[in-house]
């Protein structure tokens, strides 16, 4: 097979991944998946009782924000979780994370020393985050709209104004736009990015894609952060890129993000839970990246943050090659 013929493979199949190929990029990814977004069921009315600090863990600084190391991933408490071919699990998650199993998580997740959330403007989302302000709770949110982006911006900026409407405290590039603009309409790669700069928040792109952060890099795109998957290959289903396949040259990943001082947010680091835990956090720190974004359902916090202040206690992550960015 040609190189080109290669290229073309696995964009095609990254684009099923993100169901890119078959839906409206603006639909919720929780409605593409067949599962319900986050419900309008009525919340309780109680405020959350003093937090209990159960565990602190490092933090470091994005654009003046100071994030903890660990950040809580949206993608589960939104109903969509990426399984292979287990067409169940996504019904198994949003039957247990209901709206308010999701306002307890992100409680649970400050108790443990966990001070951001990374999430989606899928449906619902901006109701939750307002719901658990008004209860008092104080997580920060790095959030990104999946609003289609098209020549205008019309729709993308709404979008935008109605997430920092909400509070939030940073915005980023959806992964699916960046890789699609890069290949597509690199022009309005610096049109979005600006755009979301407009509204005074600290602005990340994000990218499965490692061309998307060559090209940011190159052009000189001002973005104060990135958000990039990373994991290393030594698991079963890394063979069969199905769906567990999020980073095809961790080496070289590694080699282009040394050269970078922007914070480096990984995600996917446990490839969407194919790797355990600590042998992904372990490979993410010490190959460079600054924070790492962890999806997890409530019962997975207290170890998971266990997990990290050990690993970041580790000499061969505290002596790593790349300097830390933020």
């Amino acid at each position: 097979m040609s190189e080109k013929s290669e290229k073309s493979e696995k964009s095609e199949k990254m684009n099923r991944r993100n169901f890119f190929t078959t839906t409206a990029v603006g639909a919720s990814l929780a409605t593409v998946a067949g599962m319900p977004a986050l419900t309008e069921n009525a919340y309780g009315n109680d405020p959350f009782s003093p937090i209990q600090k159960k565990r602190e863990i490092p933090t470091g600084t994005i654009a003046g924000l100071t994030v903890s190391r660990m950040m809580l991933g949206g993608n589960l408490l939104t109903g969509y979780t990426h399984s292979r071919d287990l067409q169940y699990v996504y019904k198994l998650a949003a039957n247990y994370n209901t709206s308010e199993k999701v306002l307890q998580t992100m409680r649970l997740a400050e108790e443990h020393g966990i001070n951001t959330l990374v999430i989606h403007t899928d449906s619902g989302v901006v109701k939750t985050l307002k719901e658990y302000k008004k209860r008092g709770g104080t997580i920060q949110t790095i959030v990104c709209p999946i609003t289609k982006i098209d020549e205008n911006l019309s729709a993308f900026t709404q979008s935008c104004q109605e997430a920092i409407d909400a509070g939030v405290d940073a915005l980023y590039l959806w992964g699916v736009h960046g890789d699609q603009l890069v290949k597509e309409q690199p022009e309005m790669m610096r049109r979005a990015v600006n755009t979301m700069r407009s509204f005074d928040v600290p602005v990340g792109v994000a990218a499965h894609d490692l061309e998307v952060v060559e090209f940011c890099e190159r052009e000189k795109i001002r973005n104060d952060f990135y958000l990039k998957t990373f994991h290393h290959l030594n698991y079963p289903s890394a063979k069969l890129n199905y769906d567990s396949h999020w980073c095809e040259n961790p080496e070289k990943h590694i080699e282009v993000f040394s050269q970078i001082t922007k914070p480096w947010i990984a995600y996917k680091i446990m490839a969407a839970g194919a790797i355990p835990p600590k042998s992904a956090l372990d490979y993410a720190f010490a190959g460079g990246a600054d924070f790492v974004i962890f999806g997890m359902f409530d019962f997975e916090i207290d170890e998971d943050t266990r997990l990290l202040n050990e690993v970041l206690a580790q000499d061969n992550v505290k002596n790593r090659p790349r300097k830390w960015c933020g």
